[in-house]
């Protein structure tokens, strides 16, 4: 009887577990927006030929929200809606997309999915900006002025339409970006100069950060003020001793 028992309580785990969802992280998830970020910085400072201009690339949360409201119809197609601008971002002039779909939804990771885009630079050609297979994304990642990127994972349990898992529990996961790369004719980077040598700001890990701040900004003037106050206070004495010493009669007295 007791084996009995045994074996009906690890066939209620099983089926219990085979139940149970994949938990996916949210767009605001810290490690997730890290993961995302790190590994597409890591493919844009390690370029070859090295990028003269490429920017570093940070977190945008419109685009994050426009990911996943694309990653929720579970459709393994391009966003209907990126000729339309502000239809997917109310400040950035345009915006570009990449897509991955895979199942089971277990073995979904957020830097083997993007590496999979990065590995198509295989087939990228720079000398005559051509593919010899797919590499669309692996361009669109390493565009030097998409500098925003923001992506969201969607486990989709009827499956994701448009691939050859569409009946199987899957996820798809996008990522947006700003400005939008694989612009026709362009190459995706210039690599005249050493790396950053064609950006203004300073130079991070090959990738290039603003360093401008505002002429008003008195905090990033606080040097300056601090080495010009003593010699204006100097100057000041000086001035007030030669025209008392040349015309005593100025100053007056009571």
């Amino acid at each position: 009887m007791a084996s009995v028992m045994k074996m009906l309580l690890w066939g209620w785990i099983i089926l219990d577990c085979g139940l149970c969802s994949v938990s996916l992280p949210e767009i605001t998830d810290g490690k997730f927006i890290d993961e995302c970020v790190r590994k597409h910085n890591e493919a844009r400072s390690s370029v070859n030929p090295p990028a003269s201009d490429m920017l570093y690339m940070t977190w945008d949360e419109g685009l994050a929200i426009t990911a996943r409201a694309w990653a929720r119809k579970c459709l393994f197609e391009h966003n209907t809606d990126l000729k339309y601008v502000r239809r997917m971002h109310p400040t950035f002039s345009s915006v570009g997309e990449n897509i991955w779909a895979g199942y089971p939804p277990s073995h979904f990771d957020v830097m083997r999915a993007i590496k999979n885009w990065v590995d198509e630079k295989q087939h990228y050609r720079y000398s005559s900006n051509s593919c010899t297979k797919v590499c669309g994304h692996y361009t669109q990642v390493v565009w030097a002025s998409t500098y925003k990127v923001g992506c969201a994972a969607q486990l989709c349990t009827n499956g994701v339409k448009n691939t050859n898992f569409a009946s199987e529990e899957g996820v798809i996961f996008v990522c947006n970006y700003a400005t939008a790369g694989n612009v026709n004719g362009r190459q995706p980077y210039n690599h005249q100069g050493k790396a950053c040598s064609g950006c203004n700001g300073t130079c991070e890990a090959n990738l290039c950060r603003y360093s401008w701040t505002p002429a008003w900004d008195s905090a990033s003037n606080y040097g300056l003020i601090l080495a010009v106050r003593p010699i204006a206070l100097i100057f000041t004495f000086i001035t007030a001793y030669v025209v008392r010493h040349f015309y005593p009669d100025v100053f007056c007295y009571e």
